[in-house]
């Protein structure tokens, strides 16, 4: 793991100039005692306790919130943004970069993006075309997703021209309408304008996952340095390696498909925010997965744990009368948060202990500064 590169192909024009310019002066002001992981974590806790705070005003994405707290996401999201792009740059700037900062970026990434589209939602009223509001969360997880199997199978993560720091910058945006028209001002646009949007951002989307395919599809394991898995012999093991973190994702947004159309208690309906967000961190969990996967260079599971929640919601809709869907679908989130947080917590602490480092510290272990002095 210590050997492995970190390799970030840019080609968006909006990230290329002005946030860059942004947080390089800002980066430039922080004490060089600063760790890099300290910045993700600090936007990431701004991120989480500003969506939580929309998505408690609205938990069915119809309610309509207190200005206010479209105003904290606003602010919130931008200062996790501009925190999200300092980390890397202190890292390079501290000469601490390691595994455990990509890890740390795109595994609390993988976590705000579901907690960002859901707010978002929120904040657009997408609850009341609850048809629309299920397949745009999914499909940004989708894409997110993707992009790290891309990279898991290429070894470079690619942003293009439309990419995670335009989707941030529409959401600051949303929030800021929203605080100042009001919710209802996304509905008052013309038929025809909201089609056009709406396949923009589809058109987008597709345009993006083929072009993840297209490298998946293509790119042979272990032929780059960089590759995640080593090299074998046998071709069914290479194709087995490049579409393993496919059944992943697969399982969860298959289950969340038959519950959403089979549903006979109105699950969706009624607990919109609490069912995606389930279905959101058991995704966000099997995306931490397969960054460690790229990072360790070895090969991705396809079972989880996190299933088990997305599992078990659907057998109690088999087994409907016996125990409430919604009791269960708390039950099942509560599983999956937990989940989530101990596997986060546990593979930091092992990566930490491999590399003889401090999580949220620049400064070496005792270990590590004995080995380098001659002394173990």
């Amino acid at each position: 793991m210590s050997d492995v590169s970190y390799t970030y192909l840019v080609v968006s024009n909006i990230s290329l100039w002005p946030p860059q310019v942004l947080w390089s002066w800002l980066v430039e002001r922080l004490p060089m005692w600063v760790a890099p992981n300290l910045l993700t974590m600090a936007g990431f806790v701004i991120n989480v306790v500003t969506s939580l705070l929309l998505i408690c005003y609205a938990p069915t994405a119809k309610e309509e919130a207190p200005v206010w707290v479209y105003t904290s996401c606003a602010i919130g999201w931008f200062l996790y943004q501009c925190l999200d792009g300092m980390d890397g740059k202190q890292a390079r700037r501290t000469g601490s970069s390691t595994p455990l900062g990509e890890l740390f970026d795109h595994g609390s990434d993988a976590i705000s993006t579901v907690l960002i589209s859901v707010a978002t939602a929120c904040a657009m009223k997408l609850g009341q075309t609850p048809d629309l509001l299920f397949f745009m969360i999914f499909l940004t997880s989708f894409v997110f997703y993707c992009t790290h199997w891309e990279t898991y199978v290429s070894g470079t993560m690619e942003c293009k021209f439309i990419d995670v720091v335009e989707a941030q910058g529409f959401s600051v945006v949303v929030q800021a309408l929203s605080a100042l028209l009001g919710p209802s001002f996304w509905y008052q646009f013309p038929r025809p304008v909201v089609l056009a949007a709406f396949f923009s951002i589809v058109g987008a989307s597709l345009w993006k996952l083929w072009s993840n395919f297209r490298t998946i599809l293509t790119e042979k394991v272990g032929n780059n340095g960089a590759s995640t898995a080593p090299p074998v012999e046998r071709p069914a093991l290479q194709i087995s390696r490049v579409l393993s973190p496919g059944v992943a994702i697969l399982f969860p947004v298959s289950l969340a498909c038959i519950i959403y159309w089979t549903s006979s208690s109105h699950l969706f309906l009624d607990h919109s925010c609490l069912f995606l967000l389930m279905f959101g961190l058991a995704i966000a969990k099997v995306n931490n997965k397969l960054i460690v996967a790229h990072i360790t260079k070895s090969e991705m599971t396809m079972l989880d744990s996190s299933m088990i929640g997305p599992g078990v919601l659907i057998l109690s809709q088999c087994c409907a009368g016996f125990v409430s869907e919604h009791i269960v679908l708390w039950a099942c989130s509560i599983f999956v948060t937990v989940d989530l947080v101990l596997y986060c917590c546990l593979v930091c602490s092992e990566i930490c202990d491999h590399l003889d480092i401090y999580c949220f510290s620049i400064t070496s272990k005792p270990s590590q500064g004995r080995r380098e002095s001659g002394t173990l």
